[in-house]
C-alpha cells in the first residue's frame, strides 16, 4: 500500500431507485439540509473542486487539470456502511483503470465533527486500503456545488469534463463500470484483456423491505429533532439543549427506537454515558431487525474502554458476533480506541432482536446505529 500523502489548501446490486431507499433505510443515506445549487446534472459541465481542506494521496487536483481523463467523484465518509460497501468495487477499478486514464477522486464529506480531523481520514483510508486521491470537503462546499445529498454518491465525467452518468447509494456496479469502460474507450483506451468486475454484490434477504429493516439511528438529538425523538424512557427528551437525564427503561420495545436506562448525556451528535460505573448498569438498548448492526462510536479521550453487548439478553456467540467483536470468557464486547464504526453483529439470516451496549467508561458516546440486510455479506 502506498503512503498516505496530505496536502493543505487555502482555506449492493440493486435497482437505482431501490439502492437509494435501502440506504436511506440501513444508513448514511441522504443528507436533504446540505443541498446545493445545480451542478452535477448529466450533460452539465463538472464543478470545481472548491473549499477542499487537504488532499490526501495526491496534490492538489482542478477538473481543468484532469481534461483528458475520465473522472470518478465519489462522496463518502468513513463512518458510512453504506459507503464501506462499495470500496471493493472502487479499489478495483482503481487497480484496473488507472493506468487506462481513469481518475477516481473521494470526496469526503463528514457527516459527524470528528470524522473532520485529518488523522481520522488518513487512518481509515489505510485500513480500507484507499490508495486513490481523497479530498477533504469539511465544509461541504464541492458537495453543494455538486447538488449532492446523498452517501455515497458516484459522479462520472467524460475527458472533456462532462458529467455523463450519476449514481446515488449501493449498487449498480456493472453499469457504472460498464460506463466507465465506454468512456475510457472514447479517450482510445485500449481494454482489450481487462474483464469487468467478477464481484457478486450481496443480495437483500427476501424480508427486508424499507419500513421493515431498522432505519439509521442517531444518538445526537439534530438528527432526532426532524424524526419526532428516538430516546424511549420514563423521561423521553428529545433535544432543544444539550443536558443530563436519568433514564429507566420500561421494557416493551419497539423497532426504530432507542432505549436508555441510567444517566445519560444528551448532545448534539451523541449520546454519552454521563458516570463512571463498575457493573455496567448503565445501557442503551434497542431492538433490531437486520442482519448486521454497526455502531459508529467516538472516545471522548484518549483511555481505551471496553463496550459490553448482549443479544436477547445473553452474549453474543462466536457465529452472532461482528469483526470487532470479542467473545471471550463468557462475554463479548469491543474495545474502543478511536472515532468509527464498530461492526457489531453479523448474523447468518435476517431476524429481529434485542441488542444492549453498555460501558463503565464515561467517554462512550454513541454517534449512531447502521443496519444491513443481505443474506451474505456485510
Amino acid at each position: 500500500m502506498m503512503a498516505n500523502i496530505v496536502h493543505s489548501t487555502s482555506r449492493r446490486l440493486l435497482p437505482a431507485v431501490l439502492a437509494v431507499a435501502m440506504a436511506v433505510v440501513m444508513g448514511c443515506g441522504a443528507a436533504s439540509a446540505l443541498i446545493g445549487p445545480s451542478g452535477g446534472r448529466v450533460g452539465s459541465e463538472a464543478p470545481e473542486f472548491q473549499g477542499i481542506v487537504n488532499w490526501i494521496n495526491s496534490e492538489p487536483l482542478t477538473m481543468e487539470q484532469l481534461r483528458g481523463k475520465v473522472v470518478l467523484i465519489d462522496f463518502w465518509t468513513y463512518t458510512c456502511i453504506n459507503c464501506i460497501r462499495t470500496f471493493p468495487f472502487l479499489k478495483e477499478w482503481h487497480a484496473k483503470y488507472a493506468d487506462k486514464g481513469l481518475v477516481i477522486v473521494g470526496v469526503h464529506a463528514p457527516e459527524f465533527e470528528f470524522e473532520k480531523l485529518t488523522g481520522n481520514v488518513i487512518n481509515s483510508a489505510n485500513s480500507f486500503g484507499l490508495e486513490y486521491p481523497i479530498a477533504q470537503d469539511n465544509d461541504f462546499v464541492t458537495w453543494n456545488n455538486y447538488s449532492n445529498r446523498f452517501w455515497p454518491a458516484k459522479y462520472l465525467i467524460d475527458s472533456e469534463g462532462v458529467v455523463r452518468y450519476t449514481h446515488f447509494g449501493e449498487g449498480d456496479y456493472q453499469s457504472t463500470e460498464d460506463f466507465i469502460r465506454k468512456l475510457l474507450e472514447d479517450t482510445g483506451a485500449d481494454l482489450t484483456g481487462v474483464a469487468p468486475s467478477a464481484i457478486i454484490a450481496p443480495e437483500l434477504a427476501p424480508e427486508a423491505r424499507p419500513g421493515n429493516v431498522t432505519r439509521e439511528l442517531y444518538g445526537g438529538y439534530q438528527r432526532n429533532a426532524s424524526r419526532g425523538g428516538i430516546y424511549v424512557a420514563q423521561e423521553a427528551y428529545y433535544g432543544g439543549s444539550e443536558r443530563i437525564v436519568s433514564y429507566v427503561d420500561q421494557g416493551d420495545h419497539l423497532n426504530h427506537r432507542i432505549y436508555l436506562q441510567g444517566s445519560w448525556f444528551n448532545g448534539l451528535e451523541e449520546l454519552r454515558h454521563a458516570r463512571k460505573t463498575e457493573d455496567y448498569e448503565d445501557y442503551i438498548a434497542i431492538k433490531f431487525s437486520a442482519t448486521t448492526v454497526n455502531a459508529v462510536v467516538n472516545p471522548l479521550a484518549d483511555s481505551p474502554f471496553e463496550v459490553q453487548v448482549t443479544i436477547d439478553g445473553r452474549p453474543l456467540s462466536v457465529e452472532e458476533a461482528g469483526p470487532d467483536v470479542i467473545v471471550t470468557d463468557g462475554r463479548s464486547y469491543f474495545k474502543v480506541d478511536e472515532g468509527r464504526l464498530y461492526q457489531v453483529v453479523a448474523l447468518a439470516e435476517y431476524s429481529t432482536h434485542e441488542l444492549s451496549l453498555s460501558s463503565n467508561s464515561d467517554n462512550f458516546a454513541l454517534f449512531a446505529f447502521t443496519f444491513g440486510a443481505y443474506q451474505d455479506g456485510p
